[in-house]
């Protein structure tokens, strides 16, 4: 409040102060938390929210506590930042509330959305809301940019909720990062969290495309350049370097937090001075610390820390008339931080790890006169774009106090010259490239998915439950029924070998009672070869269809001939398979009457990928290869006799059992031939996720048996 009457306040963060301006010329609204705004009676409040196009999502302070401070930035902002040793160790207790919040987002954002809307949703706090909004609206524009790093996958994979947030994230169209490498990052863990294939600009997942996309954030640079220019921020760095004694002035601009390298940027002053005793009364060194997250307990340890050292190096290589190191704890308006911009000789910006660090934009775009030098880490995403800076390893104390001396004694010709590139760079990827360039392909992303073919729209399982349990009723009540069913990942989960999946009491009584109901026909339609179906479920009086229809035996235990055999292009294969297993640790081949397959699990997801795109390369070139075809599966890929499928031997056994209620469930893509081939009124089931033309849709094997049951 000002005078009594509310105003809205914008927030100095980086993500905030980026959006603004796409958000002011866009129309757009604003999805987000408004802090105390939440708690005023005045109804001015609400009205100068709508007016900013603002909607506020309520938190309360309990939630903030939980899903804020433990969750976001107890454990999800250090493993981001490779930062594990400081993550709060019971943080994943509030992952429920991180969940209620996300939820809440999407509602409203659902409850907001009209046909043709984009949503772009930002940041590591909201990470589930993109596959909650694939729930909610199936068919809605939907992208994602994650504003930090995204660590290597070994790291992401400590975290215990990383496969929910994955498929969180996949939910998105298009998923947008800062560098190549946090893209990588990213392919990488989702490829070993989820055992899909590893891509590099899109990902496969449920039957759709991801595309990932890097897009460099930019800065409003003529924002920062009309400031720079006005004459009272010209006349105020003047008096900044002449209080600073006509010293050399050097600045570092940062929240107080411990991924911007604060104690060693400190460390390696301290170096500089105890080395170069000359320069002890010719630099002066203002850090600029914004208060950030004061709650949690990690950033008040870091701000002892650096009080501690700013009085030791004082003490040690000040004099009476001068201190070189000046710590300014608070936060400045932009125009202040623009005037420090324009009287610092040297900037430092040293992260130990950063999405992108904009005060290094912010820096140059300030450097209207061409002058100036920039000392930038190597872990900031920003190096990327701006090589032309003195780029660092942060961790090595000696290199960024060596590259402090010769940013202090560069002379003015290359200053100019490395200034000038770095300002041509950062104007022409500014904040509103970054915007267009996001939003435009992620248009292209949607159009694309739209444009292939969508069996179905995707349901939300669990409201599927009690549908198809309806269904299960009406089947109860025919004299016959025909029951179809997968094994791996229907029946049972799938495992990292083959051969350990094998059934357990459980449900091989379960099989055995459905079979042995009078007017129930049960078969197992599967891809397994028949030696280890046969030596699972031969006893049992059910129908077998092995090798995805290739194999087949009447539950009386009669097996027909098959349906075709491997041509000239099998031996071939197993031969190429073998050679792709040998050098993929974790792989194996599996030989089948009219088939191949490799298994790839257990193996890394990088390498499997890149044996999957030599296997299919190859593949082309095999001995009547036109008569093979290519299946992909869950880990697992497999080239067979074409034309046998799953569908024949379902169409079949339906039409061989006239009147009978049909009951079907699969859990991949193998299994939409089987749906497919059934009449209209069969209740089909897909376990999992992904389009389907399956009529219901559970999670999991235990649902699957569940449902058998009521067929009891």
């Amino acid at each position: 409040m000002e005078h009594g009457e509310p105003r809205l306040i914008p927030s100095v963060g980086g993500l905030a102060t980026a959006l603004r301006t796409p958000h002011e010329s866009g129309g757009g609204l604003w999805f987000g938390w408004p802090g105390d705004a939440m708690r005023s009676p005045d109804p001015r409040v609400n009205e100068l929210l709508e007016r900013h196009r603002v909607r506020a999502v309520p938190v309360s302070a309990a939630e903030m506590d939980r899903y804020y401070d433990s969750y976001s930035n107890g454990l999800l902002w250090p493993l981001l930042h490779y930062k594990t040793e400081t993550q709060r160790l019971d943080a994943d207790r509030d992952f429920g509330t991180y969940r209620t919040v996300n939820a809440r987002f999407a509602d409203l954002l659902a409850n907001e959305y009209q046909d043709g809307d984009v949503i772009w949703v930002h940041d590591y706090h909201l990470m589930l809301v993109p596959g909650m909004l694939r729930e909610r609206l199936p068919t809605a524009k939907v992208g994602f940019f994650l504003h930090v790093p995204f660590p290597a996958a070994d790291i992401f994979r400590v975290l215990p909720q990383r496969e929910e947030v994955i498929r969180g994230l996949l939910g998105a169209d298009l998923l947008g990062f800062h560098t190549a490498s946090y893209r990588h990052n990213f392919a990488l863990a989702a490829a070993h969290v989820l055992g899909i294939e590893a891509g590099i600009e899109a990902l496969s997942f449920e039957d759709r495309h991801v595309s990932l996309g890097v897009y460099p954030i930019g800065i409003d640079v003529a924002a920062f350049e009309k400031l720079a220019r006005e004459d009272k921020t010209s006349e105020d760095a003047d008096k900044i370097r002449r209080a600073a004694g006509n010293r050399k002035v050097l600045l570092g601009v940062d929240r107080l937090d411990y991924t911007k390298g604060l104690r060693r940027r400190l460390l390696a002053i301290d170096r500089l001075l105890e080395r170069e005793q000359g320069l002890r009364d010719r630099i002066h060194f203002i850090q600029l610390a914004v208060p950030s997250r004061e709650k949690v307990e990690a950033y008040a340890d870091l701000r002892r820390t650096v009080n501690e050292l700013v009085g030791r190096i004082n003490a040690h290589h000040g004099t009476p008339t001068h201190s070189p190191v000046q710590l300014l704890y608070r936060s400045v308006p932009i125009s202040q931080l623009v005037t420090l911009y324009r009287a610092a000789d040297v900037m430092l910006v040293t992260p130990t790890r950063d999405g992108m660090n904009l005060v290094a934009k912010e820096y140059v775009a300030s450097r209207v006169d061409e002058d100036g030098v920039l000392v930038l880490s190597e872990f900031a995403g920003a190096a990327a774009e701006m090589q032309e800076a003195l780029v660092v390893n942060p961790y090595d104390i000696a290199e960024v106090a060596n590259a402090t001396k010769r940013a202090i004694a560069m002379a003015p010709n290359e200053r100019a010259a490395r200034m000038r590139a770095l300002r041509s760079r950062v104007a022409e990827n500014d904040v509103a490239r970054w915007a267009g360039g996001f939003l435009t392909d992620l248009a292209r992303a949607a159009s694309a998915r739209d444009a292939s073919p969508q069996p179905r729209p995707r349901r939300a399982a669990d409201s599927d439950a009690s549908r198809v349990e309806r269904a299960l009723e009406r089947a109860r009540a025919f004299e016959r029924r025909l029951i179809l069913l997968d094994y791996d990942g229907t029946l049972v989960p799938f495992a990292a070998v083959p051969e350990l999946a094998a059934p357990d009491a459980e449900l091989l009584d379960l099989l055995a009672e459905l079979a042995n109901v009078p007017g129930n026909e049960v078969h197992l339609l599967t891809g397994r070869s028949r030696p280890s179906v046969e030596s699972w479920l031969g006893h049992l009086p059910i129908g077998l269809a092995t090798e995805h229809g290739l194999l087949s035996r009447t539950p009386e235990g009669q097996w027909t001939s098959p349906r075709a055999r491997g041509g000239a292009w099998l031996e071939p294969a197993v031969t190429l398979f073998s050679d792709l297993a040998k050098r993929t640790p974790g792989a194996l081949v599996e030989v089948k009457t009219a088939s191949v397959a490799f298994h790839y699990r257990r193996s890394d997801p990088l390498l499997a990928a890149a044996r999957l795109r030599e296997a299919r390369e190859r593949i082309a070139t095999l001995p009547d290869a036109e008569d093979a075809e290519v299946l992909d599966g869950s880990a697992v890929l497999e080239l067979r006799a074409r034309g046998v499928h799953k569908g024949l031997v379902a169409a079949a056994l339906a039409t061989g059992y006239p009147g009978a209620a049909v009951f079907a469930a699969g859990d991949d893509r193998t299994d939409e031939d089987t749906f497919a081939a059934l009449p209209e009124d069969a209740v089909t089931l897909r376990v999992g996720r992904g389009s389907t033309l399956a009529r219901f849709r559970v999670f999991d094997s235990r649902d699957v048996r569940a449902l058998l049951r009521a067929l009891l």
